[in-house]
């Protein structure tokens, strides 16, 4: 025999436990999508739930950091309504907001485009001071296929990282940049002329901020690993050619096909997901279609 070097690993089994033991909520169902992370709900009319129900809504998403909510019927205004429920909405500043609802961006991907928005594995704005907790997306007009959104569990991102890469970890902060995101690549001609959702960026939005490589989440407890490509530049103290070795192999770990979901859109489902724990991915498979969604995201807590 040769004696060839192997140049692949098996993954370890895991799952995330409550994906196998989900609790009985009384205003709706719940129903797992992978033994990683996501949930299907169904039962539950957005517009007009509950206290009862938003309490449930928001335990079904601490236990299964994301959602995807069937069968709504909401307007712009139900849909702010609904997201004013759980947090603060914050206007996001590189895209024209939607005409008399300031905290809604609209993102749509016409049959000619090329590129989708946010086709990249990311958790939503990691270069504001306090990035959002939560995202939500509504769907009112979808592919007859493709378009999905895939998830990955940074709670298991973490936790299965080789123990001493994490004391290694452990305290570290990276520089999070809105010039990785939405300036070098985004304002690259062929992206602007290839999309309809153009980005909006200009110079005095410019910034830097620091956070940790691991944070811990304030409601959980629980360790997850915290940098994305679309926005991470280096680690503190580092330049970025001194930080991209390590970073790509966490970037790398963090999208492990054993971590994630992909959930599945029909018009009328809201999803929404808790980008402190887990990040996500827009499929671009659908060219020659039409896909428009309505986004709001909640402000959340500086990341420790």
């Amino acid at each position: 025999m040769p004696g060839y070097i192997t140049t692949f690993s098996y993954q370890a089994a895991t799952c995330h436990a409550p994906q196998f033991a989900p609790r009985d909520f009384r205003r709706f169902r719940v129903t797992p999508a992978t033994g990683a992370m996501g949930a299907e709900v169904e039962g539950v009319d957005l517009a007009h739930a509950s206290d009862e129900a938003i309490r449930e809504l928001e335990q079904a998403l601490h236990d299964h950091l994301a959602l995807m909510i069937r069968d709504q019927d909401l307007t712009p205004a139900d849909q702010a309504a609904f997201a004013r429920r759980l947090g603060a909405p914050v206007s996001w500043p590189y895209a024209k907001p939607m005409d008399g609802h300031p905290e809604i961006t609209e993102l749509i991907q016409e049959p000619g485009d090329k590129y989708a928005f946010g086709a990249s594995w990311h958790s939503d704005s990691c270069n504001f001071e306090r990035p959002p907790k939560y995202t939500m997306l509504y769907a009112v007009e979808c592919p007859p296929v493709g378009g999905d959104t895939g998830f990955a569990n940074q709670y298991l991102a973490w936790e299965t990282l080789d123990e001493t890469l994490k004391r290694r970890l452990e305290g570290v902060r990276c520089v999070n940049s809105s010039e990785l995101a939405y300036g070098t690549a985004s304002l690259e001609e062929d992206v602007q002329d290839h999309t309809a959702t153009p980005i909006v960026y200009r110079e005095e939005q410019f910034n830097e901020v620091l956070h940790p490589v691991c944070r811990t989440h304030p409601v959980t407890g629980r360790k997850a690993l915290y940098t994305t490509s679309a926005f991470t530049a280096r680690f503190e103290g580092e330049t970025q050619e001194e930080s991209l070795p390590l970073l790509r192999k966490l970037w790398a770990h963090a999208a492990t096909p054993e971590f994630t979901c992909r959930l599945r859109w029909r018009e009328g489902s809201l999803a929404i997901w808790d980008n402190r724990c887990c990040m996500h991915y827009a499929h671009s498979d659908y060219p020659g279609h039409r896909r428009h969604m309505r986004r709001i995201v909640i402000e959340g807590e500086r990341p420790v």
